[in-house]
């Protein structure tokens, strides 16, 4: 059992496989992931963090997503996989709301249709995709802007 960041540092392959027979000890894996971190070689730390998910029990699975907060780094673990995809859906909806909202004061704009702040921050504050993309629609050939809303 390594409790020691610089024998971590050291022998990270050990490490990993004492991550593997001892991941339920919340202090291994701390002192395994805090090591990770501060590795330069991130690429090789992604390796050992991945390897030891892969080897870990269930319940060493779930310390080590604890102590191991998302990054930018390439995803190959089941949970990694997880929770990638859901932030890349969450940030593909959140650019498709912004695009709508942007389209849809454009065009009012463009029609030369007055839209008072209330109404703007009505479109702004709407965060449901299929809504804004109805009212696209309707403020391409509203008169008004309650004609967008109605």
């Amino acid at each position: 059992m390594i409790l020691d960041s610089e024998e971590v540092a050291a022998q990270p392959e050990l490490a990993m496989l004492g991550v593997m027979a001892h991941g339920r000890n919340r202090k291994v894996v701390q002192t395994f992931t805090d090591t990770l971190k501060a590795m330069e070689d991130s690429e090789h730390a992604l390796q050992y963090y991945e390897h030891a998910y892969l080897m870990a029990s269930p319940a060493g699975r779930r310390i080590l997503e604890e102590f191991m907060p998302s990054t930018d780094w390439p995803v190959y673990s089941p949970f990694a996989k997880k929770h990638y995809g859901r932030g890349k859906a969450e940030g593909l909806e959140e650019g498709e709301v912004k695009g709508e909202v942007k389209s849809i004061l454009a065009i009012l704009d463009a029609r030369e249709i007055e839209v008072p702040e209330d109404a703007r921050a009505r479109i702004r504050g709407c965060v449901d995709v299929e809504q804004l993309d109805t009212w696209l629609k309707r403020a391409a050939v509203a008169h008004s802007v309650t004609d967008v809303f109605d």
